[in-house]
Order: C-alpha cells, then sequence, then structure tokens
C-alpha cells in the first residue's frame, strides 16, 4: 500500500501517481484528435463564489477527520485540489471519489440553489455538496469520500477542459491516487448526479485499475445530441447558464459556447467528448429518470444498453433526480450496492433484477416493475396514425389525405400549434421509445419542429409530470428535429429509435412535402381505459419557461411562414407507441 497523503501528496513513480498494482496503465493520448481548444478567462474567481486561497487544513467535525486542499499532482505536472472526509479509527476504507466543476466547497446547499427540487433538509448535512454524496452518511459506514476541483476549476491548475480526453486521464489520476492511500482498502467507487455522473462514462472507459464500480446517476454521454443540438436545433441556454456553474478559476476554461458555433455538426470535436461506452467493463449501477428529458435521459439509458459490464443494474424513476438521488431510502440501496464491490460483502444487490423502472400515472403514483433488459424484449410497436380532418389518431391506417397547418414562428394553441388525440379503449403501458414520423411541407428551406406527448385523463385534465428536477407541468415525453438535419444513420437507427447523422445540412424545396422521423425521448406512463393521449407539433418550445430555470432552449430558430403537416393516403404520418402491457 502507498504512504499516506500528504499536503503536497507526491510519490517516487510519478508526480502525485502511486504505481498500479499489478496493472498496465492506460495510453490514452493527452491530445485530442481534432487540434486545440478555444479558451478563455472565466467570468468568475473562486472568491467570488465563496472560495478561498488553497490551504491544508486537517480538523475532527462531526465524527471525522477532514483534510481540506491537498495538493494532488496530475501526470501533466498541475496539481489539484482535494477534500477528503474519512473515519476517525485508522481502519482501511472503501473509498467514494466525486470528480466535480461546481466547487468542493460549495456553500450552497441544493434546497437554495433549487428549492422545488423537494430535498428534504434533514437528507444532507453542511457538508453536501452539490450533486454529490454526503460525507457524514458515508463517513458514519465506514467510507472514505474525496470531493475534488477537476483541473482548471477554482484553485485547481491547468485549464478547464469539459469531458475531454484529458479530464478523463486527470480523473484516472485522482482515482488511483485515492485507492493507494494507507487510509483507502484499494477499492474506489464513483458516485454522483449530472456532470458527476457524465464523468465518471469518460473514466471508466480506461479501466484505472482501483475503480470497483461507478454509479452514473443520469449523466449524459452524447453531448452533441443530448445537450447542445436537440435534433439538430441548437441549444441556446445550456452554456451561458452553465458559466455560473462551471466557471470559477484562476486560469482559463473552455470557450464551449465558441465551440458549439464553430462545430455546428456531429465532428471530431464532439466524439472526443462522447463517452465510448462499450469499452466500459466496471460494475455499474445506473440509474436514470423519464423526467430529465433534453438533458439526461437518452444518455443514461443508452450508456445502461451500451456498456459491456458483466455486472451492471439499471433503475428508472419518473421523480425529481436530485430528491431521488438523496431521498434515505435510495441512498442505503446505493450503500448495498457498493458494500458488495467495495468490500466485498454479500448484500441484496445478488437479488435485484437486472432493470427496474417506474410505470406512471401521475406524479404522486406509479409502480416499479422488475425487468430483464432494456428496451423490454416483450414490447409490441403499434402504429397510432395521424389524421388532420379530424386533430385525432387512430391505430387504422387514415386513407383520405388532409393537411394541418400551423404558425412556425408560434407557440400555443390554436394557429400556432397541430393537435392529434386519441382515446384509449382499453388500459395501456406505454413503456419505451416512441418515434414520431411525419410528412411536413414549409414556405421556407428549413424549419425547426418541437413535439410533445401529453397524457390526459377521463376528465379531460392534463395529467403532468416532473420535468428536469425541479418544475411539475411537464409532459409524457418531448422530441425534436431541424429538418435539414433528418438524415438518419442507417447503421444506428433500429425500428423505434431513429438516429441522425448530424453530418450535413439537407435543404427544403419549399412546397415540397418530406418525410421527417423524430426521435420521442424514452418514457413510462400507464394510460387507464377512457385516458387520452395527445401529439402537439409547434415551431417553438413546448414549454415557455422564464431564465434559468430550464438549460433546453432554442432561441436560434430557422423558422417563417407557416408548417404544414400532411396525413393520410400517400403520407401515412404516425406515431410509434411502445406497448408492453398487450
Amino acid at each position: 500500500m502507498a504512504r499516506d497523503a500528504s499536503p503536497s501528496a507526491d510519490t517516487e513513480d510519478r508526480p502525485g501517481i502511486s504505481r498500479p498494482r499489478n496493472r498496465r496503465r492506460s495510453s490514452m493520448t493527452q491530445q485530442p484528435a481534432f487540434g486545440s481548444y478555444r479558451l478563455r478567462r472565466p467570468r468568475m474567481s473562486p472568491e467570488s463564489r465563496g472560495g478561498r486561497l488553497p490551504e491544508y487544513r486537517r480538523t475532527e467535525e462531526d465524527g471525522m477527520l477532514i483534510e481540506r486542499d491537498i495538493a494532488v499532482t496530475m501526470r501533466t505536472g498541475d496539481r489539484i485540489y482535494v477534500d477528503v472526509f474519512r473515519p476517525l479509527t485508522a481502519d482501511e476504507a472503501p473509498t467514494l471519489v466525486s470528480w466535480m466543476p461546481y466547487g468542493k466547497h460549495n456553500p450552497l446547499p441544493i434546497q437554495v440553489i433549487f428549492p422545488n427540487g423537494e430535498v428534504d433538509q434533514e437528507w444532507t448535512s453542511r457538508h453536501t455538496v452539490f450533486e454529490s454524496p454526503d460525507p457524514m452518511y458515508w463517513v458514519a459506514h465506514g467510507y472514505a469520500v474525496v470531493l475534488a476541483d477537476l483541473p482548471g476549476t477554482w484553485n485547481s491548475e491547468g485549464v478547464a477542459t469539459y469531458l475531454s480526453p484529458e479530464e478523463a486521464e486527470a480523473h484516472y489520476d485522482l482515482i488511483e491516487w485515492a485507492g493507494t492511500r494507507d487510509w483507502s482498502n484499494g477499492r474506489v467507487g464513483l458516485t454522483g448526479v449530472s456532470y458527476l455522473a457524465a464523468a465518471q462514462w469518460r473514466v471508466a472507459e480506461l479501466a484505472p485499475p482501483h475503480l470497483a464500480a461507478i454509479n452514473p446517476w443520469e449523466g449524459f454521454t452524447d453531448p452533441y445530441r443530448e445537450v447542445v443540438r436537440h435534433g439538430g436545433i441548437p441549444s441556446t441556454w445550456m452554456w451561458p447558464y452553465l458559466w455560473d456553474r462551471w466557471g470559477a478559476s484562476r486560469t482559463q476554461i473552455e470557450d464551449l459556447e465558441l465551440e458549439t458555433a464553430e462545430h455546428p455538426f456531429d465532428d471530431a470535436f464532439w466524439r472526443s467528448k462522447a463517452s465510448n461506452l462499450e469499452k466500459i467493463q466496471t460494475p455499474a449501477y445506473v440509474v436514470a429518470s423519464w423526467c430529465d428529458q433534453g438533458l439526461h435521459t437518452r444518455g443514461t439509458l443508452e450508456g445502461y444498453k451500451r456498456i459491456s459490464s458483466d455486472q451492471k443494474w439499471l433503475e428508472v424513476h419518473g421523480q425529481k433526480k436530485w430528491a431521488y438521488y438523496y431521498r434515505p431510502e435510495n441512498v442505503d440501496r446505493l450503500r448495498a450496492f457498493f458494500d458488495h464491490f467495495l468490500r466485498g460483502q454479500e448484500t441484496e444487490v445478488a437479488s435485484w433484477p437486472p432493470v427496474r423502472l417506474e410505470v406512471r400515472e401521475s406524479t404522486s403514483h406509479g409502480e416499479m416493475v422488475n425487468e430483464q433488459e432494456w428496451p423490454l424484449a416483450r414490447t409490441t410497436y403499434r402504429q397510432l396514425f395521424l389524421d388532420a380532418d379530424n386533430g385525432s389518431l387512430t391505430w387504422d391506417r387514415v386513407q383520405d389525405e388532409h393537411v394541418a397547418v400551423y404558425d412556425g414562428a408560434g407557440s400555443g394553441p390554436g394557429r400556432h400549434r397541430a393537435e392529434f388525440e386519441v382515446t384509449f379503449q382499453e388500459d395501456l403501458d406505454l413503456v419505451g421509445h416512441m418515434k414520431l414520423a411525419l410528412y411536413v411541407s414549409a414556405e421556407a428551406a428549413d424549419m425547426d419542429l418541437f413535439v410533445a406527448v401529453w397524457k390526459i385523463d377521463r376528465e379531460g385534465r392534463i395529467v403532468h409530470f416532473p420535468y428536469y428536477g425541479h418544475l411539475d407541468d411537464g409532459p409524457a415525453a418531448v422530441g425534436w428535429i431541424r429538418a435539414s438535419h433528418r438524415e438518419l444513420d442507417e447503421a444506428e437507427s433500429t425500428e423505434y429509435m431513429p438516429v441522425l447523422k448530424h453530418q450535413r445540412s439537407l435543404q427544403l424545396q419549399p412546397g415540397d412535402v418530406t418525410r421527417l422521423d423524430i426521435e420521442i425521448l424514452a418514457s413510462g406512463t400507464r394510460y387507464r381505459a377512457g385516458d387520452s393521449l395527445r401529439v402537439v407539433v409547434q415551431g417553438t418550445d413546448i414549454n415557455r419557461y422564464p431564465k434559468p430555470l430550464v438549460f433546453a432552449r432554442h432561441e436560434d430558430t430557422v423558422n417563417t411562414g407557416t408548417h404544414t403537416i400532411h396525413t393520410g393516403g400517400r403520407f401515412p404520418s404516425h406515431l410509434l407507441v411502445p406497448v408492453t402491457n398487450l
């Protein structure tokens, strides 16, 4: 076992890195394949966000031994700063690492940042940092917890390049440092929400020798498709908002806004930030939700589906993500996972089904069901055909041709959207991916379409679901497309999940009818007999929220004039739905 951490924490093998135990180090290149990053000065200093200059401190608080601002030197020679929370005893502890851009000292609890996130004050302690595990809980159960400021953020040296190959290598180095301290039992686990989950996918590709288990809790895996370009439509608020969350630094940070403008297609730049999921073989407890559409839902489910781990579990809920992460019974469930893989204990994990997911009826009511795989093999995909004559959806193919016309630049009921609805005559569980195939024409050479699937109860009232981590008026599922990005990746697409290439712009011929295959993000909803499903198509975001409440805003539109949806006859526009209870 390597010697204990000191304020500088250097070793003989390599600065800050202890030699792996009988394993070869990853040989991942330190330079991105596409060239240089675009960098900018930070908007904020650490002091402006409640930080201070780094100073090593060792204290005993709340039954924990806490070491703050330990400097750990990376292979590049840059030092990052970490806080370590561990038991007062000298016993070797399994170790959890949280790798974050938010500030390991972050003084704002999640209850203050997002008061509607429904995280009870009693579920976290004063030591809990945004979207990371509560050190008091884990240390009380014999774990050590390491909170790290990633390179180029806060006081850490280097430049901040987000979810880059270089950042993944630094994350690898920290895992190896943590796994070789005298206070560690040599097994490291990763847990955390959002960015803390996305970073787990990237580093797990490299297989750090001391990484024993991961817990990606709602984290994207493909930044181009899941964050910056929804269906090819640019998300205009994600990066401006995140400068207030990721941007505190003493050096330079990656200018993601400029890079996004310079890389409108899915090129080598974006692929360098996407996770190579098939390389991951680490045991994984993956948690997704139906609610984080436009940010984490798609990527988390793709992560589970594509990783090569022999031991992997998926849990999908329909609630607010932060509340679900910190709810005591869910923390206990997570501990059973880590106790098994970081301590070698026999726990309930051995009896877990591979997939556990919630079928929602409403915000407050749903059923957790056990499954064997994702997507569900027993799914029957059925077509609901659109009929613009009466705004209906029907199981029977529509014979007569009709059109629905709306103002592409507007939003709201009436002339600014098209709506189609079906009332079910039997109970149906729709769990999985949907696809909307539309035959459309426009007055312009391009068009942006925004789609929502709503549940309407038997009294005609909209059934709202949680949306993102803190909103209450979401639809059951959403989708988007920019028509010029409609080219399908035939190798990746399936019957139920169209995957767009995003390699070039294919302009429309004004007035010509063109087919668009629109991915509707996965969801799990129960419709009772008498309930209705409504599809809404319009030219702007379905729900309009004031900044900064929602990251997925799309204000850079190509829409002008009217949009026309063609149905029936030669134009079999339809919604493909995943029925799982027939």
